[in-house]
């Protein structure tokens, strides 16, 4: 067993990039209701009902405020639902995704 040669393994090991993560953006708007936008939070975003009043006033006096962050496609996914709830219910409330630094 003494005469078994050893040599080490060489090669590249491929590393996979993890997808890049998007913030999903809540814009502020004069015309929906803060209860609205609550309401809105809690259920596309699941927060409870402290941390959705506090993204909420957080826009209102920032002019936006970023809700999340997720991968690109869960991201643009809940914006949109966001956005297609307000407007459902006829409120100019929108949320906007871009790709996070």
């Amino acid at each position: 067993m003494a005469d078994i040669d050893t040599k080490p393994r060489t090669g590249t090991k491929v590393q996979t990039e993890r997808p890049r993560l998007h913030k999903v953006i809540l814009l502020n708007d004069d015309y929906t209701p803060r209860e609205f936008v609550v309401l809105v939070l809690k259920a596309v975003f699941r927060m409870n009902a402290g941390q959705s009043e506090r993204v909420m006033i957080t826009a209102h006096q920032k002019g936006a405020c970023v809700v999340a962050v997720f991968q690109r496609d869960i991201a643009e996914s809940k914006a949109t639902e966001a956005t297609d709830l307000a407007k459902s219910a006829g409120f100019p409330l929108l949320f906007t995704t871009e790709p996070e630094e």
